[in-house]
């Protein structure tokens, strides 16, 4: 796991220095690659690659990147390739001979064989920029699922890629232009979906395709696609299906312990995280290390649980205890987290875990991947339950709204704004959170759907509508809002988390799974639940889903306060394309009692910290503006 980043011109510069301007973005990445930095360039200076190197595998000099083939082929490499060695034999039987050990030079030898058609040979997650000095090509490639990050822009004649935006804003000359549809769609999401960013001028790379730019033209391709493994080719019978659910996913998980630094897990005590430490004990000789961070608001704390699988496990368990002040304490690290504005307030408890682990190892493997591909999140069994009242008409909605408004639980009171949401899409009302008509007062229009959510409601018309919000999870909330979380906040202190739920082999499985093997009998994630059945005992699993959490309400209320009511003074929020009256006004309200969502006000503190941390100090904007909250 590192940083990279990449340097094309695009026009003939003369004197142009793409090392400098390579080496100027590497050193926005260093978190990421602690270890080592490198950089190659061109001897005509138009091309640079650079990186930042958190060494994992083949620790020696031999490992470092970027990386050659013959002085032809150069790369640098982002993530882990799984079966690289597989690979590497059949490449060898093909002639080709190795200098490392490394899953780097792996891909080389591949795309020296197989041309683009390499990545669809690859398993694992990744995220790579590669130079054909004979075509004149840059070859830039993602991950299926979306594990590791990559951006790119091309302006003033020259084209950059990277792991962060933050590298590419290395460049003064950068225009930091809001786009106002990525804004939007951060209020309806809470993040900020492929292949937008906040930036008009740079795009993300979604998961599961590769851009080549060669004779002066980028163009994008998807080489891999979900959608092509979710119709069942039959009905398995339970043995079958759990047989090879625990045949792939141990082999997942094997794989994932290749490593030449120490290895740990985040343990939670739920089904995904303590079904993969079960499993990784099944591979080694030695206690695996386990990392859980204890909250003393109860609310909030699963370090009870994590402690009893632990103890049942036989792993060495970490327990980090962590007060309200550690976690304040990551709030004013967020803007230079996440680049954009990006609104999971659970990336607290994230880094905070991650942090933990980081003490004692280089690489954590983690359960995510496990709602999604197993039907997990309440709100799958909410949507189903509820279509018939989100079909009734408007006025009997909002009555049924105001009645659950009164509910006696915070998640159950969700119940009253998804009644109340006016979307007619019936599950955009589950995963968005400030409705179209906030949308617009706050930015003078309403936001279109995610390109990715829009594509997967219209492919999935044709599927079990079961199936629906799951398929439309793992194509959107997923890669965009949970593993950029992971992924920012583990690599924020240097730290690699592994997925094996995410395995390739694991989710086209279990995509292709009829309904009836992740829900059965009202019981969620029956299919893996039936693995850790077998490795623990049911009644240190078996208890409602919790999930990583934060008191937003408390501390908006309390230690946050001022500096929201600051931010609404200031032209923070302006700076961003909100519309500040609309803002305050619903501050006002939150305040005064009358607004039930602190999730949301928590979005708009999130906006305003992030364009104070990358607009403000610019000089672009300097208004200041009256806010009453009394």
């Amino acid at each position: 796991m590192c940083g990279i980043a990449g340097v094309l011109a695009t026009q003939r510069h003369a004197p142009f220095s793409s090392a400098e301007i390579a080496a100027r973005m590497n050193r926005c990445l260093t978190h990421r690659g602690p270890d080592d930095t490198g950089l190659w360039h061109s001897t005509d200076g138009q091309v640079a690659l650079a990186h930042s190197r958190l060494s994992i595998i083949d620790l020696s000099p031999l490992g470092r990147n970027p990386m050659s083939w013959g002085n032809r082929l150069w790369i640098t490499f982002n993530g882990e390739i799984y079966n690289y060695r597989e690979i590497r034999q059949e490449t060898e039987r093909l002639g080709h001979e190795f200098r490392s050990q490394t899953d780097t030079e792996v891909i080389l030898a591949a795309y020296d064989q197989w041309g683009v058609d390499a990545a669809s040979r690859l398993v694992g997650m990744f995220a790579f920029g590669l130079w054909d000095e004979d075509r004149k090509r840059l070859w830039l490639v993602r991950d299926r699922v979306g594990k590791k990050p990559l951006y790119y822009t091309e302006h003033g004649g020259v084209f950059r890629f990277a792991s962060e935006l933050k590298a590419i804003l290395a460049d003064e000359q950068f225009p930091r232009e809001i786009d106002r549809t990525a804004l939007r769609l951060f209020l309806r999401y809470g993040y900020i979906p492929a292949p937008f960013t906040i930036f008009t001028h740079a795009k993300k790379l979604p998961p599961a395709h590769w851009l080549v730019h060669e004779q002066g033209q980028a163009t994008i391709t998807k080489y891999w696609d979900p959608f092509d493994h979710v119709r069942p080719e039959g009905q398995p019978t339970d043995a079958g299906a759990i047989r090879e659910l625990e045949t792939r996913l141990s082999l997942a998980v094997k794989q994932r312990l290749i490593a030449d630094v120490p290895l740990g897990a985040f343990l939670s005590g739920g089904v995904d995280s303590s079904l993969i430490v079960a499993m990784m004990q099944e591979h080694t000789t030695t206690p695996v290390r386990t990392f859980t961070v204890r909250f003393r608001d109860s609310e909030f704390d699963e370090s009870a649980h994590a402690a009893a699988v632990a103890r049942h496990l036989g792993t060495d368990h970490v327990e980090e205890t962590c007060d309200e002040a550690d976690m304040l304490g990551i709030v004013d690290k967020l803007p230079a987290i996440f680049d954009e504005p990006h609104a999971d307030s659970s990336v607290i408890p994230t880094y905070l875990v991650s942090r933990a682990a980081r003490r004692h190892v280089t690489v954590a493997l983690s359960g995510d991947g496990g709602d999604e591909l197993f039907w997990g999140y309440p709100r799958y069994r909410y949507h189903s339950s509820a279509k018939a009242a989100l079909l009734l008409p408007l006025p009997l909605r909002r009555a049924a709204a105001a009645v659950a408004a009164h509910l006696p639980t915070r998640r159950l009171r969700r119940i009253s704004d998804v009644l109340a949401n006016e979307d007619s899409d019936t599950y955009a009302s589950f995963v968005t959170l400030f409705g179209q008509r906030d949308v617009e007062a706050l930015t003078g229009a309403i936001s279109p759907d995610a390109p990715m959510y829009q594509q997967a409601r219209r492919r999935s018309t044709e599927l079990d509508p079961a199936t629906m919000p799951s398929l439309v999870d793992f194509v959107t909330y997923l890669p965009d809002d949970i593993l950029v979380k992971v992924d920012r906040a583990s690599m924020a202190l240097g730290l690699e988390v592994r997925s094996p739920l995410l395995d390739q082999h694991v989710v086209e499985f279990a995509l292709g799974l009829p309904m009836a093997f992740k829900q059965r009998g009202g019981e969620t994630k029956w299919l893996l639940k039936q693995l850790l059945y077998k490795r623990v005992p049911r009644r240190l699993v078996d208890r409602p889903k919790q999930g990583f959490g934060v008191p937003l309400r408390a501390w908006l209320l309390g230690p946050l306060r001022a500096q929201m009511d600051d931010y609404c003074r200031s032209g923070d929020l302006f700076a961003a394309g909100i519309n500040p009256e609309a803002a305050r006004e619903i501050w006002r309200q939150f305040t005064s009692g009358a607004y039930r969502r602190p999730d949301l006000l928590w979005q708009l503190f999130v906006l305003a910290a992030w364009t104070r941390h990358y607009l403000i100090p610019s000089g672009r904007v300097e208004l200041s503006l009256p806010c009453d909250t009394n």
